[in-house]
């Protein structure tokens, strides 16, 4: 044990090794805006345990920030299957999607579209809007306006159950619809 004491520190006066050398290597802090890995023009599909297809994704780029695990995109292109024939449409300019993929908060320039089996287009665009894609659930507090059934209404805030098409606005909501 003498030997391989002083080989210890013979090792350590070599090298100029310093037991304040080891702390600071465990103080350094992780940057939290550090990318682990980034991937350009991104092409991802997810299948219901069904095999029916869940949702289509495409992104010019997708960042995944080390620290905090969520995964930055750069204009997100999702059409949101949820297993049915006819998708939601989800587009953003910018987008992020929490650890484990639960959340996804779509910022700038927010747009969701739908054409029904009859042909009927809903659109729904905002400035920022949070989805919840196992939920098929989306919301935001921001101003939001839709087009569509036969008009456009206008609000500020909404809850939007994808499954079955149905938009709660929360304040502020005006509507402008055609006589038929």
């Amino acid at each position: 044990t003498t030997l391989f004491r002083s080989l210890l520190v013979a090792a350590a006066g070599y090298w100029n090794i310093s037991p304040e050398s080891f702390l600071e290597q465990k103080a350094a802090v992780v940057d939290p805006g550090a990318i682990d890995f980034y991937a350009t023009k991104t092409h991802s599909l997810q299948f219901l345990p069904d095999g029916k297809l869940q949702y289509d994704m495409t992104s010019d780029k997708v960042e995944h920030l080390k620290a905090s695990d969520i995964t930055l995109l750069t204009n997100p292109d999702l059409q949101l299957f949820r297993g049915a024939l006819y998708p939601w449409h989800v587009q953003s300019l910018k987008g992020e999607v929490s650890p484990g993929g639960t959340q996804v908060e779509l910022i700038d320039s927010v747009r969701v579209a739908r054409t029904d089996e009859k042909n009927r287009t809903t659109i729904i665009t905002s400035s920022r809007m949070t989805v919840f894609p196992q939920k098929q659930y989306a919301q935001t507090e921001q101003a939001v306006r839709i087009d569509g059934f036969g008009g456009v209404t206008t609000g500020t805030g909404m809850k939007a159950y994808l499954n079955d098409g149905r938009m709660n606005l929360l304040s502020h909501v005006r509507g402008q619809y055609e006589a038929r």
